[in-house]
């Protein structure tokens, strides 16, 4: 039985993947190469896995201004982000919880900073009995660390826990946990291999939550 949620941030509450992939997208086609999503999905969910500054001064056989290239990043990221909102679905599924007495935590590979600032901003971390992110452990997804770490201060069994996920790292640091978890992509992660999670839906907004649990439930 299902007593327990645990929601990735990036990509699966408020989508910063797509912003994030379309500014480094942008710097590379001003060196003239290419970062394909295959390169980027390396990184996507784990935030260590990939240096695209590395990357990108192997493409061109040169260093790079690194730190002009972070201010050009980071502003057009956060011009294409723009105001931050949870994604489609997201709300619903934290209050149909809340109504349902499931347990709620959360495990990020950002820090804690970022993922806290973001849902205070959102007024929604009340929602979250355990915040777990990369503050918090050694290793980052596609390690189960944050996972394991999250079952334990929530004090349940993988089996009784379910991961939302939108990225193959996200994935397999859950399932690795020996937890079931759902894959929900965002625009980017579409893109990506998503096969290996237990259930992929298109939006959270596509199917209740009841009707989640329901089909974990079907399928004991």
């Amino acid at each position: 039985m299902i007593t327990t949620l645990i929601f990735d941030f990036d990509g699966l509450i408020v989508d910063t993947e797509t912003p994030d992939y379309v500014a480094w997208q942008e710097v590379y086609a001003a060196h003239g190469v290419a970062l394909p999503p295959e390169v980027w999905a390396i990184n996507v969910g784990s935030g260590h896995l990939f240096d695209p500054y590395a990357h990108l001064e192997a493409q061109l056989g040169r260093a790079v201004d690194r730190e002009t290239i972070r201010e050009q990043v980071r502003a057009r990221f956060c011009a294409e982000l723009g105001a931050i909102t949870p994604l489609p679905g997201v709300v619903a599924y934290l209050t149909a919880a809340r109504e349902l007495g499931l347990r709620v935590g959360l495990a990020s590979s950002s820090s804690r900073a970022w993922v806290a600032g973001h849902l205070e901003q959102l007024g929604l971390l009340g929602h979250f009995e355990a915040i777990c992110t990369s503050d918090d452990v050694a290793r980052t997804k596609p390690e189960p660390d944050l996972y394991l770490l999250a079952l334990r201060r929530l004090g349940v069994e993988p089996g009784q826990a379910l991961a939302l996920e939108d990225s193959p790292n996200g994935v397999r640091a859950a399932q690795a946990a020996g937890m079931r978890c759902v894959a929900v992509p965002n625009p980017v992660t579409r893109l990506m291999n998503l096969h290996h999670a237990d259930v992929v839906v298109p939006s959270l907004a596509d199917l209740p939550l009841p009707a989640l649990l329901a089909r974990f439930a079907d399928s004991r």
